[in-house]
């Protein structure tokens, strides 16, 4: 294999999973990061993903809102992957500048130089994300299929956490959200993905170019950052955990995400990029389940064999949605992808990998107290 992929964000944890991977496939690879301190510590050429690759790919240290990073990211290149981004649900609520800089203007300068220079890009993927859904598709009994905007503040003062019917307001019932669903975002960041994504396929029909969005869920594994208190709940419980601290709860526990594992979202991954049936297409990728938050606390306190308590607090974040899971209906049947890893499985390989981790600062209650000053958790 004699193609080059450039992977934005590659130090991070899909990034160079991906890398890894593709390198073990024959693809050359060029990676282009900033070595962000909120994912790799203050130091992060001393970060356990950055040397996991740092001399098996072309490593560029630099940033997506520099336009001679990317031209020089870009020099040889057949493929580009974009995953640098804020990921962040919580902290966009309060960053906007930084998450509509690094996420929006960020792509938008590598289309820029796309339109306007000479370049050898063949195909072009982004990484979205589920959190472009909103609250998702439900069922309401009066209504059939609807997709409800976000929560009320006073709906969950008062403890009520359940999604409403926007026709009825009566509560609803949970539905795998298709591809087809529509696009209404809760927060900062959901707005910047679904911004990206537009740009990538706008720009890729119009250059001819062929473009990829894949939808992540919640995606997690060895190799997850254990020090970014802003996302990652498997990594944020394990944190705690280690540290000998309690874990709370936000709302009543039953919340729920889709967690896949990240050789599921690897494998995904290589089928956009290899498959010219992924061209122009967008695809959700997860495990098509929905997992609670206490299941999630439970199940890694019991794999720790940890004393920390759990409680559930009745606090919530503005912002948040309450549940979210994936119709893998158009991946498996355009790309023949089927998730390999499931929960339990996947637990097992994570907290196996973070048992050999030394332990990291816990510094989730900065992220709370950042959240609560803004008024944005109450």
């Amino acid at each position: 294999m004699n193609k080059t992929v450039l992977i934005t964000g590659g130090a991070g944890f899909i990034g160079s999973n991906l890398a890894l991977r593709l390198i073990e496939k024959g693809y050359q690879v060029t990676v282009l990061d900033n070595l962000s301190p909120q994912i790799h510590g203050d130091n992060g050429e001393n970060s356990v993903l950055y040397r996991a690759i740092c001399d098996k790919v072309r490593f560029i240290k630099g940033s997506v809102l520099n336009y001679d990073d990317w031209k020089s990211a870009l020099e040889g290149t057949h493929i580009v992957v974009h995953l640098a981004a804020e990921t962040g649900t919580g902290q966009s609520m309060y960053e906007i500048e930084k998450y509509t800089d690094v996420n929006i203007k960020g792509t938008s300068i590598f289309l820029d130089i796309l339109a306007n220079e000479t370049h050898t890009i063949e195909k072009m993927i982004v990484a979205s994300s589920r959190a472009i859904y909103g609250e998702g598709k439900h069922r309401c009994d009066d209504h059939g299929i609807v997709y409800p905007t976000e929560r009320l503040d006073c709906d969950m003062k008062s403890g009520d956490f359940n999604v409403k019917c926007p026709l009825c307001a009566k509560n609803t019932e949970l539905m795998s959200t298709d591809e087809e669903s529509k696009i209404h975002p809760t927060s900062i960041y959901g707005i910047t993905k679904q911004v990206q994504e537009q740009m990538f396929m706008v720009m890729g029909k119009s250059l001819g170019i062929p473009a990829v969005a894949f939808r992540y869920q919640n995606v997690y594994g060895a190799g997850q950052s254990l020090s970014n208190p802003y996302t990652g709940i498997l990594s944020i419980f394990s944190t705690r955990i280690k540290n000998g601290n309690d874990i709370t709860i936000f709302e009543d526990g039953e919340e729920s995400r889709d967690f896949v594992y990240i050789d599921d979202v690897v494998e995904a991954t290589i089928l956009g990029i290899e498959k010219e049936e992924a061209n122009f297409q967008v695809f959700n990728v997860g495990a098509g389940v929905a997992t609670d938050v206490l299941t999630v606390a439970r199940t890694l306190k019991n794999a720790y064999k940890s004393d920390s308590n759990i409680t559930v607090s009745g606090n919530y974040r503005l912002g948040d949605i309450r549940h979210n899971y994936a119709d893998l209906s158009h991946i498996r049947n355009t790309l023949g992808f089927s998730p390999a890893v499931s929960f339990e499985e996947g637990i097992r390989r994570f907290t196996q990998w973070v048992e050999k981790q030394e332990v990291v600062e816990d510094k989730y209650q900065k992220s709370i107290d950042e959240m609560r000053a803004k008024g944005l958790y109450k």
